[in-house]
């Protein structure tokens, strides 16, 4: 199984506000700030990464909180919904928290026989909060308010939104080894048997639906998760045998990637569990300080400067 692709890895988003961004995920949904450090491309901009205590592949939503981007919109051709584990009887306990932080948010409800709740993040980003049928033994991260009962245990599911499924469901099923496991109306479900967590694809398939417009409040990429670089790079003779052009392999200090556009237009990620988010500061000390790629270490003073603050 190791030599599989293992679900997801983590999921980037955009926002549109550093420390409104900071304060949701970290004090209203009770993640960890898991790693503070800027964009490789853009070093006057955050890169903020959220998680569960070690940052475990599987729970990790980061984040380019660009200041006064302007709202970004949801359509085809993107990932538009980010699914949540949650556990059993949680939900009432999301649906008072949330009115009690004025965040906008829907009625429970049931998708594929599973009970969930969906809310919109300050930006506007598509969360669903969503109790698995089966069980999910992962540790979450409890904070003051936010105990074990209750808390986020990492990814359930993500959701793309595509024209038409045909190519991407493809890629999916030959390339990445996911199945085609259900499906409801205009929905398909794939998930992958390698690993019993954030395992889960659904595709909407909406033919007559906008692209979509990436700005503050919409997935930037998804990222899948592979155990190391030379599963990694086996992965990227596979794709590139597929067709479709992949970059090289990047270091992003805290795990190795690859990019590549799959058929539908969403921009897909592979990336690896080494070396990990202890890198570079102690598990106890983890998104305390900031952290900055070696290449802009000679501009600290300067980026420091430019850079929002979260307090």
């Amino acid at each position: 199984m190791e030599n599989n692709i293992l679900g997801l890895h983590h999921i980037t988003a955009i926002a549109g506000n550093a420390k409104r961004n900071y304060e949701f995920y970290t004090k209203v949904l009770g993640l960890r700030m898991v790693k503070k450090t800027v964009n490789f491309d853009d070093p006057g901009t955050y890169h903020f990464y959220f998680g569960d205590e070690k940052g475990t592949p599987g729970t990790i939503l980061t984040f380019f909180p660009w200041e006064g981007i302007g709202q970004g919109r949801t359509g085809t051709g993107m990932a538009t919904d980010i699914g949540y584990s949650v556990p059993k009887d949680s939900l009432a306990f999301w649906a008072d928290r949330f009115k009690k932080f004025n965040i906008k948010h829907g009625e429970a409800a049931e998708r594929f026989g599973e009970p969930y709740l969906s809310f919109r993040d300050p930006d506007g980003l598509n969360i669903d909060l969503i109790v698995s049928n089966n069980e999910d033994r992962r540790k979450p991260w409890e904070t003051e308010g936010i105990k074990a009962d209750v808390a986020t245990k990492g990814f359930h599911s993500i959701t793309l939104t595509l024209k038409n499924m045909k190519a991407t469901a493809e890629i999916l099923t030959d390339v990445l080894g996911y199945k085609l496991v259900k499906q409801e109306g205009n929905r398909y479900r794939f998930i992958t048997d390698a690993i019993d967590h954030a395992a889960i694809v659904d595709i909407l398939e909406q033919p007559g639906t906008a692209a979509g417009y990436n700005a503050a409040g919409t997935n930037h990429h998804i990222a899948f998760r592979v155990k190391d670089d030379n599963i990694l790079m086996a992965y990227r003779e596979k794709i590139a045998g597929s067709g479709l052009s992949i970059t090289p392999k990047i270091d992003r200090d805290y795990f190795f990637s690859l990019y590549f556009r799959e058929p539908g237009g969403v921009l897909f990620e592979l990336a690896t569990d080494n070396p990990g988010f202890t890198k570079d500061e102690p598990l106890n000390e983890l998104g305390m300080h900031l952290k900055l790629p070696k290449q802009y270490e000679s501009a600290r003073a300067e980026i420091e400067k430019v850079l929002p603050s979260l307090s």
